[in-house]
């Protein structure tokens, strides 16, 4: 049977289809918004703060900064950035002595502690950086001084809202885009299944 009734539940179904897919895309901007890097508990009580620097070819990292119990932090301490991003690490002059030191990751060594204000470091985190970096000031390491870098986008995250957030890894953001894909496509084809038992696939509408 054909008649305009058909050709109104057709038209919602399309509407609902694109609402889905909108819905789906929303869904996995908000949930990038609310996630930072796990940095396994290396950065926890710290001072310094996180900051997501991806988008950026190079980034500054303060060495000295202001922090647990005097000038004796990394700021920021945690930073996300993407490959082939030159990270500097910029003395500050307070706090005494320091340097940067990887105990994780990336092959981070700037040498002795110096105390020189405007002293520099620099590193390229390449492809084979990927992933998490954790590092400190080996003269202050019991006292906070510790800084940690994501690499690129197949990072383990944390939820850091809705609903008070989650201190347990999610999967990456690789994986999560192919299952709202995945979900999308299954509720895309039981809707069309559902259509064409109700109307035989015969939907043709005479004017």
């Amino acid at each position: 049977m054909t008649d305009g009734n058909v050709d109104m539940s057709r038209r919602a179904f399309l509407g609902a289809a694109a609402g889905g897919a909108a819905v789906a895309a929303t869904s996995g901007t908000a949930a990038a918004q609310t996630e930072e890097p796990d940095f396994g508990g290396h950065l926890d009580g710290i001072d310094g703060g996180y900051e997501d620097l991806r988008g950026q070819s190079e980034v500054t990292i303060e060495v000295g900064a202001e922090g647990n119990g005097g000038a004796l932090a990394f700021a920021p301490a945690g930073v996300w950035i993407d490959t082939g991003t030159t990270v500097t690490w910029e003395w500050t002059g307070e706090g005494g002595g320091h340097n940067v030191v990887a105990s994780e990751g990336a092959s981070l060594d700037s040498g002795s502690a110096v105390s020189e204000a405007g002293s520099t470091y620099e590193y390229t985190f390449e492809e084979g950086d990927a992933g998490i970096t954790k590092y400190h000031c080996v003269p202050h390491e019991a006292l906070g001084m510790l800084g940690a870098v994501a690499v690129g986008s197949d990072v383990p995250t944390v939820s850091t809202g809705g609903g008070g957030g989650s201190n347990l890894p999610q999967v990456p953001d690789s994986a999560k885009s192919l299952g709202v894909a995945t979900t999308f496509a299954m509720v895309a084809t039981l809707g069309l299944a559902y259509f064409f038992m109700k109307y035989g696939g015969d939907y043709d509408v005479q004017d």
